[in-house]
């Protein structure tokens, strides 16, 4: 069994389509369906339901999907001993990132990492359903480290490392009954018009949580998946919002007030399985990260 059979399948697996794996695999279409049939050929089995709008996988592929990841871990991992013994880091490094993570200044960050280990290849990735999506995305071993905002208990399967948060204020327009007030409590925004992320991300959690610990009923009218847009929904007028502090410089001619009687602390983290030994390339990050951002206590 060939391991670039067991790479191929991986990508239609979770693309779900042979025209995007190939993409992302940088081959052409035809080799990626061959390597398939040669992999149904060798076990004597369908791995995937093919037709003209997405792949599925049969019940052989999904028996064999996370073993066939397990597999490629443990060959990448032995290419980097090989590599840390020759005094380089190669391979990939899969990272989970934020639409919006200004608490960190990410790009600097990959930039120092990638001057120090030019032979590691980063592969960077959003997750469309946010925080959520990265810790399905590392259990399932398609990302080796994540950032992610996770309030309340730590997963199963996951460690975390603290690194930094930041506190939601409520934004509202300038002319909002609310504004020009020194702060609200919680209480007072029973029913009003949100805009907010969808379920999944760090900061919809962290107000979700916030609102059913107080007891407080909370509409949500508008989803968005980039926070950072999130004043401009209010400056028209479309609603109220919760923005973590490091994004209120973005509410201009907005008022910006403190929420009292709820816990609405943002969380940092950095995500990674706990049933498995990180990388060189993993570890040599999140030695990095501790340079640019000293963990939280």
């Amino acid at each position: 069994m060939e391991l670039r059979h067991l790479e191929y399948f991986v990508a239609v697996a979770e693309e779900q389509n042979f025209t995007r794996a190939a993409a992302r695999l940088h081959i052409v279409q035809s080799a990626v369906s061959a390597a398939v049939k040669a992999l149904e050929r060798e076990l004597d089995a369908r791995l995937l339901d093919r037709n003209s709008k997405r792949v599925l996988l049969t019940d052989a592929g999904r028996a064999l999907l996370p073993k066939a990841r397990i597999a490629l871990d443990a060959a990448r991992e032995a290419a980097d001993a090989v590599a840390e013994v020759r005094g380089g880091l190669r391979g990939t490094l899969r990272l989970g990132t934020l639409t919006s993570i200004r608490l960190i200044d990410l790009p600097a960050l990959l930039g120092e990492f990638h001057r120090r280990h030019p032979g590691v290849q980063l592969q960077i990735s959003v997750a469309p359903t946010g925080s959520r999506g990265h810790i399905e995305g590392l259990t399932e071993r398609r990302l080796d480290l994540a950032f992610v905002s996770l309030p309340g208990p730590r997963p199963a399967g996951i460690e975390l490392l603290p690194l930094t948060g930041s506190t939601l204020d409520l934004v509202v327009p300038h002319d909002h009954p609310f504004a020009g007030r020194t702060d609200v409590e919680i209480g007072e925004l029973a029913g009003l018009r949100f805009i907010d992320c969808p379920v999944g991300y760090g900061n919809r959690a962290v107000a979700d949580r916030a609102f059913t610990t107080a007891r407080v009923p909370r509409h949500v009218t508008i989803e968005i998946t980039d926070i950072a847009t999130s004043a401009d929904y209010v400056r028209a007028g479309l609603g109220i919002a919760l923005l973590p502090r490091f994004l209120t410089g973005t509410a201009h001619g907005l008022a910006v007030i403190p929420v009292t009687g709820a816990d609405l602390h943002w969380p940092l983290s950095l995500a990674a399985p706990a049933d498995r030994a990180r990388s060189a390339a993993a570890r040599a990050l999140t030695d990095l990260l501790r340079e640019f951002v000293p963990p939280a206590g």
